[in-house]
């Protein structure tokens, strides 16, 4: 990519027009007078600018080409006109021109053509349109290592056995037809005569035109400053010289084209593929690729199986919550809780210092019918089962994405076609030697400065982490304390609705305003992580776009990580867990007494935040993601109504859309992937989380699609090999959700205490029961606690009644009068041996069955591999050999005249 410029001397009008801002009209002077035109080749120097060429609109609102009818239009660049402009002082309005123009004039030294219209709506914008011809077209497909089609695939293959099946739910063959499938090979010029080529207008199709354009664009300078060489669309854009740069959709998504010869792909995209009445039917990802390209493709090919994925684990899901619904009414445990012989005796402790007041186990209740449906046997075999299930998802992915890369010509693109970044080339000023090439090549940084860098980062991404860990101890801090304001203002304020009573206790009323709080905070910070991360990422200057998006979503993952889960986190495994006995509390900071878990546990208080979290995020993301450019592009639509009554081009219309941001899917990847770790981390507590998550996918997919063919407007098409980063993330969540759904089952979960008491405390010696029961589990579970061994600090006001001396508390412990008086018992220790043996055997068979179903499961299956190796052969046989025999055939011709030279004569 270090190729030789040469200066191009630029004759400037007008410079001698404001002299009473000579420093900067010399500076900008100068910086004109070294523009630097990167090509692969050479151009002649110039003393003028070439401008585009100015013509009226011809009143063919859907026309894809220039006024000529001929030449294919493959981007548009907006622009306000800098006369017309108020808002910027002269000086700065003719700098911002002079850029302009310098680069609109390297653009067509590149090869490119350009042609300008002012719009018809505002006549302060500018659109230039952009063509790129053959012989531009050729040159940068091969700089670009482009694939293109060799010959038809002659390998055949086999129906499906179920294809009878799938064809109900595929898109209609005679609407959208099957894309024909090629051998391909990275384009050579030389080789021209060796490729598939019909028609030198539809050789490259619009997507791979638009892709080489924006190439062009990215590189293309418009000044040199200092030595430091300012270049690229993007930059030309965030300076407000452009306003916009994008490719044309080729229709309106609402009907077909005018122009008899535009296929209106987006109409029938939107039609076949966005519209909500396809929610069941297959996504053509063939199209979808050809449309906006294989990274957009592959996004939704990876959504589409995941979905499909989830629809098994969905169906195991509410299987297991049904067995949890039929066995409610013979839970044992909760009958206890509610019957007023056993539950209405039983008084239990104060929660709380002082304020809190002693209180009857039946108003539990409600919260232990509810925690028998999803603390039953049939959670946990759904969570062995998604341990299982994730591996196979992981599994099957891998082979169907090899499929993809094949299919979609991206099987060696990082190695062979994707380009360095222009940001990264800009910085390249140190020398260093290439190991591989033995060749002298420039880098951005030294080898002490990328340490330097990488320092810095690191100890960003750790001080940003660890402010998200100070936000959940905030909130946690929060439930502490208003634990205590619930349990001396609730009771009072509803003592006359019983009813009421039931489902608001304190712990209930501070958990939903916790998950609330703690969800508002999340999304806020969401909004400043976002921008923390970028800045970082962008400080660390990665090579290549993919190197960027990557490391840029390792930071992202993290912090939304930390952010979503460490509620969930506190809930399930530290809440309840370290609280002590009523005798003895632990305080938090020396202030705060530790939260308790209701006497059922928390496992349901689980369930509700996650139901808070998945909820509340899903309805903000779509309010964000669709409800906005919406309401925006309406406002649009209608001021632009309101001024003219006029015919509209196409490239108004899509102006008029919102552009999709420079990160393109990051963030539906991001949202997907952290709803995957929703449903695998903690599906032990939730097993509907993956119906919900099935749900929303279902939408999820056409919303996006309806976003991206009607609200937004057309992507610059981009290679894209696999998903990314995103693959090692949900390998990682995998491995660790075995980890903490076997933590819930053993610690939130009453599943191993039940276990144990039923197998060994029922029964003698422990037991009085003749038989195996769970009668008396709850009896036995609490344990007693004397009111005159209070502490003064943790004393309640409120008098004790019924003339008793003891109360109850959740906890293994002897009760007072025992010589071990309120350390543990045998039984809790019997209890943290089954725990741990439980969790060891979950974790080792699961992975064993994982490491099995990945050995089994090839990631390239044989039909691919077939392919492959096909492919390679021909690009061997009609590339190489061709060169061989040609090569050959010379050296026989320079033989035979060198004999025919040599050869003696007659006598």
């Amino acid at each position: 990519m270090n190729v030789e410029n040469q200066d191009v001397l630029l004759d400037l009008e007008g410079e001698e027009e404001e002299e009473d801002d000579d420093n900067d009209d010399g500076e900008i002077v100068l910086e004109l007078n070294q523009v630097v035109i990167p090509t692969y080749g050479t151009v002649p120097d110039q003393q003028n600018l070439h401008t585009p060429e100015w013509v009226d609109f011809d009143d063919k609102p859907d026309s894809l080409f220039f006024k000529d009818g001929r030449r294919r239009i493959d981007f548009v660049l907006v622009y306000e006109d800098e006369s017309k402009k108020i808002a910027h002082k002269r000086s700065d309005r003719k700098k911002q021109k002079r850029k302009r123009q310098v680069y609109e004039s390297n653009l067509i030294n590149n090869g490119l053509q350009l042609e300008a219209t002012r719009s018809v709506l505002d006549e302060k914008l500018i659109f230039v349109k952009v063509h790129a011809p053959w012989e531009v077209l050729c040159t940068y497909a091969e700089v670009m290592h482009i694939k293109m089609p060799l010959q038809h695939n002659d390998l055949k293959t086999r129906a499906s056995a179920f294809s009878w099946f799938s064809r109900l739910f595929r898109v209609d063959e005679n609407i959208i037809k099957p894309e024909q499938e090629f051998f391909t090979a990275p384009f050579q010029k030389e080789h021209l005569s060796n490729f598939y080529i019909q028609d030198k207008d539809t050789f490259f199709n619009p997507a791979t035109r638009s892709r080489i354009v924006h190439f062009i664009l990215s590189r293309v300078e418009y000044a040199t400053k200092n030595n430091v060489k300012k270049f690229g669309i993007n930059k030309l854009l965030d300076t407000g010289i452009y306003k916009a740069a994008f490719p044309l959709h080729d229709s309106s998504f609402r009907h077909l084209s005018t122009d008899p010869n535009c296929p209106s792909e987006r109409y029938l995209l939107y039609r076949e593929w966005a519209h909500p009445k396809n929610i069941f039917k297959q996504q053509p990802l063939d199209f979808i690729r050809k449309y906006y390209g294989e990274k957009i493709g592959i996004y939704f090919a990876w959504l589409g199986f995941y979905t499909n994925m989830l629809t098994v684990a969905a169906v195991v899901g509410v299987g297991c919550f049904l067995y949890g619904c039929l066995k409610k009414d013979n839970c044992t445990w909760s009958q206890e809780v509610c019957d007023p012989n056993i539950g209405g005796n039983i008084i239990m402790c104060p929660q709380c210092d002082e304020v809190c007041t002693y209180w009857n186990l039946t108003i539990t209740c409600e919260s232990s019918k509810k925690l028998c449906i999803f603390d039953s046997y049939g959670t946990l075999v759904f969570a062995v089962f998604m341990g299982i299930w994730v591996t196979f998802f992981l599994e099957f992915w891998k082979r169907r994405q090899a499929e993809l890369e094949y299919e979609w010509d991206t099987v060696e693109y990082l190695e062979q076609e994707e380009q360095v970044r222009p940001e990264y080339e800009a910085r390249c000023t140190h020398v260093v030697m290439n190991e591989i090439t033995q060749q002298e090549e420039y880098v951005p940084y030294t080898a002490c400065g990328k340490c330097v860098r990488m320092t810095f980062c690191t100890s960003a991404i750790f001080f940003w982490i660890l402010l998200i860990i100070a936000s959940v101890v905030g909130i946690i801090v929060y439930r502490l304390s208003v634990f205590l304001v619930f349990s001396a203002k609730l009771s009072q304020h509803i003592s006359g609705t019983e009813a009421i009573r039931k489902y608001l206790t304190p712990q209930m009323a501070t958990s939903v305003t916790a998950s609330l709080i703690s969800f508002v905070v999340i999304m806020i910070l969401n909004i400043v992580y976002e921008k923390v991360a970028i800045l970082i990422t962008d400080f660390e200057l990665p090579r290549t776009q993919t190197d960027y998006e990557n490391s840029l979503t390792t930071k992202m993952f993290l912090f939304q990580f930390v952010n979503y889960y460490s509620s969930c986190f506190y809930i399930a495994f530290f809440k309840g867990k370290f609280v002590g006995h009523p005798g003895s509390p632990v305080y938090w900071l020396g202030k705060y007494r530790n939260e308790e878990c209701d006497p059922g546990g928390c496992l349901l208080e689980l369930t509700t935040q996650l139901a808070i979290i998945v909820g509340g995020k899903a309805i903000w993301n779509n309010i964000q993601e669709v409800l906005l450019p919406l309401v925006k592009n309406l406002i649009g639509r209608y001021s632009a109504a309101a001024r003219s009554e006029k015919v509209v081009p196409r490239w108004e219309h899509d102006y008029q859309l919102q552009p999709i941001g420079k990160l393109g899917l990051f963030y539906e990847y991001l949202e997907m992937v952290i709803q995957f770790g929703f449903v695998t981390l903690f599906v032990a507590s939730f097993p509907l989380a993956p119906l919900l998550a099935l749900i929303n996918n279902m939408l999820e997919i056409r919303l996006d699609a309806w976003k991206l063919t009607t609200q937004f407007r057309r992507l610059v098409p981009q290679k894209a090999q696999d998903i990314g980063a995103w693959q090692p993330i949900l390998q990682g969540i995998a491995i660790l959700a075995v980890v903490t759904n076997a933590l819930i089952i053993a610690f939130t979960s009453d599943m191993i205490p039940r276990l144990v008491y039923y197998w060994s405390f029922s029964v003698p010696p422990y037991g009085s029961h003749s038989t195996y029961t769970m009668e008396g589990y709850i009896n036995s579970t609490l344990s007693v606690f004397n009111i005159s061994d209070f502490k003064n600090a943790s004393k309640p006001f409120s008098p004790w009644f019924r003339n008793q001396t003891t109360c109850r508390y959740r906890d293994l412990r002897y009760p007072p009068g025992h010589q071990h008086q309120y350390e543990h018992n045998i039984y809790y220790w019997h209890v943290i041996a089954a725990k741990l043996a439980f969790i060891i055997v979950m974790e080792h068979v699961i992975y064993f069955v994982k490491f099995i179903i990945s050995y089994v499961i090839p990631d390239v299956s044989q039909k691919t591999k077939s392919k492959v190796k096909r492919e390679k052969y021909l690009t061997q046989k009609l590339l190489h050999e061709n060169d061989l025999k040609g090569v050959k055939k010379n050296m026989d011709k320079i033989i035979k005249g060198a004999d025919s030279t040599f050869q003696p004569k007659d006598e």
